[in-house]
């Protein structure tokens, strides 16, 4: 389950030679996007406008809205069935592990971080290495779901990466050496960072900040969100997501997140707040989306702590499991909607929110989509979330429509729009141990704490108005046990056991309409799928599987149309760019992350994937690029 998990040491080695592929390319069009020399900074407004140009991915999400889609269409549905590597460079050395990174591409250089806190420079065109950076670790990190790192933030000359042992680094894009290197919690309490950091620009006071979140839920630590000074990395201000924690603002208290006195938490009878508030988890360990329109950000929170609810009833347990809307001038939150209140499970609710456009009632809104571990994909109301009107909470109302994304959902039958609430079914919340027993009655539950989804991120593609959402399909058995809370040890209080729910798939690649909640088509895999997904106005959708491919399928029917073996599981993020004329994509191979650990049948089922660690460019020859 932790750190100490035996898949983690004594783990095979896969050892890719660095490689580079040359493949004849033809003189083609002239460049739109030459290849830069890395020099070039980075400003705010090429993060802005990252959704929009092609030359380049300097954000997590492709655009600060997360839509993962590009304009490119030099590879399309005609001729992606050609395409072919272009260079693939080893991350090397023992250091393996999940390799659950996004890439950013800027001014001819691809900075691509990878397990155990490291990070690459690689020269976009021929994959040589420029620098590397190896975070220091010490011996004691208590990383829960492998020691995956999901991507950088870039700006300036700066690279921003989170650590390991709940730190945040700055380095010099140029030569990787460290500008300045901030630790934000204690690490051997659990606390970590896993999550790629992000930017925005405060239009009030015109700053950019550094945006970046906490994990180590599961351990009890108290999820926060942070704002940093980019160039110093000095806090500006912290915002707990546990409900009636301090918030500091320029190294001050400024105030709690929501009611001071905490009444979504229990209290002892002489009106202290119990073990559960003081270590309840919340924890915003994915990354933000930027809502330009309203300068707001919005991001996912994590489970409460314990797992065990009847430590935390009665009572919803905010701000954990749901989605928060945070002013970036001073930290405070405007809005929140709650995917799973009081959760049970570890549903947790981190799963970056895509903004979007789409037609509803014959009027186009502004919406946010969320796809969850509980497994339904969320579409809410983003203005009304967005509202100053001194309130916090907005469940009621929050959301245009809730769909369930994958089968057998167990937990709860659907939800009320009119109150933002889910109809739970009863029976499906653990119950606890009887008197003198030191362990509760075991129930089956879909899906599991894996989830309908997890933390691999969706696409939306703008010409099919389409979401393309990695789940899969599987279901658990759930038990509670007694549990205290002991520093830096794991603080559930629950057991399981994963197991397949059907004999012939785990994995589904499934289209969903928004506005219906349609399941427009869908690709089933033998193994849980934990990549995130690509799409491009070339008709296409790019993933990756546990078992090693990287598969393109068609945007509009889900018909496969070219696949490729990378030597170990992929459960990374790709991205698309153009370069002197030509697009590419990239992403990196390298298998592990929750489901080796904690996965249960799934675990004894991924035993046969190769460890690895190495980044993949691919290129349709030239040649054949505009058939």
């Amino acid at each position: 389950m932790i750190l100490r998990h035996p898949r983690m040491g004594g783990h095979r080695i896969l050892l890719a030679a660095a490689s580079t592929l040359a493949l004849a390319a033809a003189a083609g069009s002239s460049a739109t996007f030459a290849a830069g020399d890395g020099t070039k900074p980075v400003a705010w407004e090429d993060i802005l406008n990252d959704e929009k140009t092609t030359g380049d991915v300097v954000s997590w999400g492709m655009g600060v809205r997360n839509h993962r889609y590009s304009s490119l269409e030099q590879i399309n549905v005609n001729n992606i069935d050609k395409m072919k590597p272009s260079w693939s460079f080893s991350f090397g050395d023992e250091k393996q592990r999940g390799q659950e990174t996004q890439a950013l591409v800027h001014d001819g250089v691809i900075y691509v971080t990878a397990s155990y806190s490291r990070v690459f420079a690689l020269d976009a065109k021929s994959g040589k290495k420029l620098w590397s950076y190896s975070h220091r670790l010490p011996d004691d990190i208590r990383p829960c779901c492998d020691v995956v790192n999901r991507g950088a933030a870039i700006f300036g000359d700066k690279l921003y990466m989170g650590t390991l042992d709940a730190g945040i680094v700055a380095l010099d894009r140029k030569t990787g050496k460290v500008v300045w290197n901030e630790k934000f919690e204690d690490h051997t309490a659990g606390y970590t960072m896993t999550g790629a950091p992000s930017l925005v620009k405060d239009q009030k006071t015109g700053k950019v900040l550094l945006i970046h979140g906490s994990s180590g839920d599961e351990f009890g630590v108290v999820g926060r969100l942070y704002a940093r000074d980019p160039d110093t990395g000095k806090e500006i201000w912290m915002r707990p997501l546990v409900e009636g924690h301090m918030g500091r603002l320029n190294g001050k208290d400024s105030t709690t997140t929501g009611d001071a006195k905490a009444p979504s938490w229990p209290n002892n009878k002489d009106g202290t707040k119990v073990d559960a508030w003081n270590h309840g988890g919340g924890a915003p360990w994915q990354t933000a989306t930027y809502d330009e329109k309203t300068n707001t950000i919005v991001i996912g929170t994590g489970n409460p702590a314990p797992w065990n609810t009847h430590y935390r009833s009665p009572g919803d347990s905010l701000y954990t499991s749901g989605q928060v809307y945070i002013e970036p001038s001073t930290g405070e939150p405007v809005g929140f909607f709650q995917h799973t209140p009081n959760d049970a499970w570890d549903f947790s609710g981190n799963n970056p929110i895509t903004l979007f456009e789409m037609e509803k009632d014959g009027k186009v809104v502004r919406a946010g989509a969320h796809a969850d571990r509980n497994g339904f994909l969320f579409i809410t109301d983003t203005d009304k979330l967005t509202a100053r009107d001194g309130k916090i909470s907005k469940q009621a109302g929050g959301a245009f429509g809730i769909y369930p994304m994958v089968p057998g959902i167990s937990w709860a039958k659907d939800w009320n729009l009119a109150t933002g609430r889910p109809n739970e079914v009863e029976g499906q919340r653990p119950p606890k141990p009887a008197e003198g027993e030191t362990k509760g009655k075991s129930i089956e539950v879909t899906p599991n704490f894996l989830g309908g989804t997890n933390w691999m991120p969706m696409a939306y593609n703008q010409d099919t108005k389409l979401f393309y959402i990695p789940t899969n399909d599987w279901k658990e058995d759930y038990w509670t046990e007694n549990v205290t809370y002991k520093k830096g040890a794991a603080f559930l209080g629950q057991g399981f056991r994963i197991h397949k729910q059907f004999d012939d798939h785990v994995g589904v690649l499934r289209a969903m309409d928004p506005t219906s909640g349609k399941v427009v088509w869908e690709h089933k895999e033998a193994m849980p799928l934990w990549a995130g997904v690509l799409t491009t106005k070339g008709g296409f959708v790019l993933t990756g599987t546990s078992d090693g491919y990287v598969k393109a399928f068609d945007a509009k029917s889900g018909k496969e149309l070219w696949k490729f073996q990378t030597g170990s599981g992929v459960v990374s993020q790709p991205v698309t760019w153009e370069a002197d004329g030509k697009q590419y994509i990239g992403l990196a191979s390298g298998y592990g992350g929750a489901v080796p650990l904690w996965g249960g049948d799934m675990a004894d089922q991924t035993k046969q994937v190769s460890q690895g660690g190495s980044f993949w460019v691919f290129e349709v020859p030239q040649t054949t690029a505009a058939n």
